[in-house]
């Protein structure tokens, strides 16, 4: 996994104090060009790696090499665990490398550190979505980690937009779509990153609930939006080709639920709040997919198809 090579790459740049992404890639056993992503990664977490051009460059730690990770600095340790943390999806071998440079870190780097550990869940499975990441999101992770309540400009989904004011007690990277889970006055909260105004560090203290288990909560956060996500659920046939496709627009909610017939198409299940947005997902397909059930979702796409053939049926324009 990515998180037991960016730690690997770390541990290469100290041993030898400079490496190019060759050198890196013959190590690690990837491409050139993931060599030097990682690397970027390192430099963009705020490790201060940097490349040095020219004849006998390469990539290499500001003042050169160290003998072991213990000699990272506050920022360096945080931003690792930032990047690395336990509630990341890393390998367990990573996580418990993880909790021995913890032990080894100095005692006053040691709090920002395990806070920065359990400051962002990495969620890989997607809601049929992609939003590009926000440069908020590094101002509210120094807030999780330092314990300082935010206020932003906030637009729900009801189209409202306001002024909130809340606790940040952790981010969650969902398949490149932020969310900021919250303490607020009327309890835990969360938000799409996306859809905040401007947040501000206000500097003010607050107590991050003791017992909090940022993965636990994610956890009942997607299990809810799923349940209302998902109350219509329909049965297609596609083409087996087409199920990656059809799992691009429906997320976690497209299950195919056989093997290919022998004409060569899967039966997939595919599930959103009602029969009439499952069909208005599925409309765009045309006559490449067949809804074998519910009828309320059939119904909904002869509905639009009537629509659309008493618009556009007489081909005129």
């Amino acid at each position: 996994m990515r998180a037991d090579r960016l730690v690997a790459a770390l541990l290469l740049l100290q041993a030898r104090g400079r490496v190019t992404a060759a050198q890196l890639a013959a190590e690690l056993e990837v491409s050139v060009a993931t060599a030097r992503r990682d690397l970027e990664a390192l430099s963009a977490a705020g490790i201060p790696v940097y490349p040095q051009a020219g004849r006998g460059g390469g990539w290499q730690l500001v003042g050169g090499a160290r003998t072991d990770l213990s000699g990272l600095s506050a920022p360096e340790a945080r931003a690792l665990f930032l990047l690395l943390g336990p509630a990341s999806p890393a390998a367990p071998p990573v996580r418990a490398a993880l909790r021995k440079l913890l032990r080894a870190l100095p005692g006053t780097f040691r709090a920002d550190a395990a806070a920065a550990a359990e400051a962002v869940v990495v969620d890989p499975a997607g809601w049929g979505e992609r939003v590009r990441d926000r440069p908020d999101v590094a101002l509210l992770a120094e807030a999780v980690v330092a314990r300082r309540v935010v206020e932003f400009g906030y637009t729900g989904r009801g189209g409202e937009p306001g002024r909130r004011r809340a606790e940040p007690w952790g981010l969650v990277d969902k398949d490149g779509t932020w969310y900021l889970v919250a303490g607020t006055p009327a309890g835990r909260r969360t938000f799409r990153v996306d859809r905040m105004g401007a947040p501000v560090d206000t500097g003010e203290v607050f107590a991050r609930p003791a017992d909090l288990d940022l993965p636990g909560v994610w956890d009942e956060v997607v299990g809810e939006v799923e349940r209302r996500r998902s109350l219509v659920a329909a049965t297609v046939l596609v083409a087996g080709r087409l199920v990656p496709v059809l799992r691009e627009q429906f997320g976690r909610h497209c299950t195919p639920e056989s093997w290919p017939r022998e004409d060569g198409r899967v039966s997939v299940r595919v599930a959103a709040p009602t029969a009439r947005s499952v069909a208005e997902h599925l409309a765009g397909w045309g006559a490449t997919v067949e809804v074998v059930g519910p009828a309320a979702v059939r119904a909904e796409l002869a509905r639009i198809g009537a629509e659309l053939t008493a618009r556009y049926g007489d081909g005129e324009g």
